[in-house]
């Protein structure tokens, strides 16, 4: 049985990193760049965003008994084959979790444009999948 505390918690957060990514959407692409204190507090952001997805994902796999997670990218895949998300809302998270992998692991290479653009049409993903989770409650 999914933990609602567990859910609600993680949602909670997963509303603040969401409201800081929405004020700095009103940046344009040279304002986001133009300081590194903004386009840095994105990209964490952003990770931690992400973060709170993949856990929630895993959190309801593991008290439904639904299998094991070896991958980060198991997790749609599981919650799609149960009826949780629609299989084009699986990959695009998959490709999530592929962005999340690059601000974690290639730090070096963040081509900012692309963060940029995640900024401005990646969050109304992120907002569905929450709206999974929040369902589940």
């Amino acid at each position: 049985m999914i933990k609602s505390e567990v859910v609600r918690k993680r949602l909670a957060k997963l509303d603040e990193y969401l409201a800081f990514l929405r004020l700095q959407q009103r940046y344009s692409f040279e304002e986001f760049i133009a300081t590194p204190e903004r386009y840095g507090s994105v990209e964490r952001f952003l990770q931690l965003a992400l973060e709170v997805l993949t856990d929630l994902g895993g959190h309801v796999i593991a008290d439904e008994g639904w299998g094991t997670v070896d991958w980060h990218s198991d997790i749609p895949a599981i919650l799609c084959e149960h009826g949780i998300i629609a299989a084009e809302l699986r990959e695009r998270w998959v490709r999530m979790i592929g962005f999340r992998n690059v601000l974690v692991h290639a730090y070096l290479d963040i081509d900012l444009r692309i963060v940029y653009d995640v900024l401005q049409r990646g969050l109304e993903d992120i907002e569905v999948l929450r709206q999974a989770f929040a369902r589940m409650l």
